[in-house]
């Protein structure tokens, strides 16, 4: 079992195969662990060892790993655990495969660190728009947050009442403003998704937002799609690997 430690948060992580390093974030919400993705379509777990040094992990209080509730900063902190985890690794430049949210996640990290993230993967969006009021109100944090509170007597309701306002209360794909969006010159290939979480719309504006994207415009989910979506990946990632000499 392997644990960074960061700040008083123990950090659950995995690594498998070699190459230039692909990072990965979860789906899951507030859930979002390296166990959530063998729930999915598709693994990222499993696929892209064969040539890449696969980093997965479980977010701040989710899973194996525990720390302080940022209430402060919530978005922020959990970027500077994903990013501090790639310091603690000797990892500066990355890859990035991030489903749900974590594609708010790849976003933030953008924000913070635009240098160190080459291009990435966006596998069902999540945001707000006029077809799912509601679906990021408290219902996204209150049950994760009795759970933390019930194993956790340094947490109290009023504080997950307070973090969760604090992470779930913006707009759009709520990590970072949407102005922000249309500055990212990261490669991104979006893969919309088509549930209240994930609406169809919030992953196709990314995607016209995004000066540098890619939109794999499917049902990527159905089985009889998946081995195209998969390619599709691959082709992304393998284009936005550097060569050895630019890593």
């Amino acid at each position: 079992m392997a644990v960074y430690e960061r700040d008083g948060a123990f950090l659950y992580y995995e690594e498998h195969g070699a190459g230039f390093p692909l990072l990965l974030i979860a789906p899951g919400g507030m859930n979002s662990t390296v166990d959530f993705w063998a729930r999915m379509p598709i693994n990222p777990v499993e696929i892209f060892p064969s040539e890449f040094r696969v980093i997965a992990m479980d977010q701040r209080n989710a899973g194996r790993s525990s720390g302080p509730l940022p209430i402060e900063d919530p978005w922020g902190t959990y970027v500077a655990d994903q990013l501090g985890l790639l310091d603690h690794l000797g990892i500066d430049r990355f890859l990035v495969i991030g489903c749900c949210i974590g594609c708010s996640y790849i976003l933030k990290q953008i924000e913070a660190a635009p240098e160190r993230v080459v291009g990435g993967v966006m596998m069902q969006p999540i945001g707000k728009n006029e077809t799912n009021p509601g679906v990021f109100g408290e219902r996204i944090y209150r049950e994760w947050g009795d759970g933390l509170r019930a194993k956790r007597s340094d947490i109290s309701a009023e504080d997950i009442e307070k973090f969760g306002q604090a992470m779930w209360s913006d707009d759009f794909v709520i990590s970072v403003p949407t102005s922000f969006i249309s500055t990212v010159q990261t490669p991104l290939l979006v893969l919309p998704g088509n549930d209240p979480a994930h609406p169809i719309g919030v992953g196709r504006e990314v995607a016209r937002l995004l000066p540098n994207a890619e939109i794999f415009d499917r049902a990527w989910k159905d089985p009889e799609v998946v081995p195209e979506t998969v390619e599709r990946m691959w082709t992304f990632l393998r284009a936005h690997t550097p060569s050895l000499e630019t890593a």
